[in-house]
């Protein structure tokens, strides 16, 4: 791949990892402020109480794809950004446009599914 290429996805890794930290934020924000509107009656608490626990789980998901982002960044720096972390191939272009910061090939990311790392 070359510079410029490697260049472009950088700078949208980037831009992913700040629209993702700008949604977490929001997130937390959100859930901070629910129950506060006044005395809550007991099917208040319960849809509050699951309405927090669905951000802060997509929280966890957000943090996850953080990592994923960072790591690809790491593999840049590495220059082993584009090849599968587990068969060494070339992971092909499409998938990595479709998704920048994958670590595995189709292949293998099915293998690592079914049987683990």
């Amino acid at each position: 791949m070359d510079a410029e290429k490697l260049a472009e996805i950088k700078a949208h890794l980037l831009q992913m990892r700040d629209e993702v930290l700008q949604e977490s934020e929001r997130a937390y924000a959100a859930s901070q402020s629910l129950g506060k509107d006044g005395v809550p009656d007991i099917g208040d608490m319960s849809s509050n109480s699951y309405n927090q626990e669905v951000l802060m789980n997509l929280s966890a998901t957000q943090r996850a794809r953080v990592r994923d982002i960072d790591a690809a960044l790491e593999r840049m720096k590495k220059g082993v950004y584009g090849l599968c972390a587990r068969c060494e191939e070339e992971i092909s272009p499409r998938r990595m446009e479709v998704r920048p910061f994958s670590r595995y090939c189709i292949d293998c990311k099915i293998e690592v599914e079914k049987f683990g790392e």
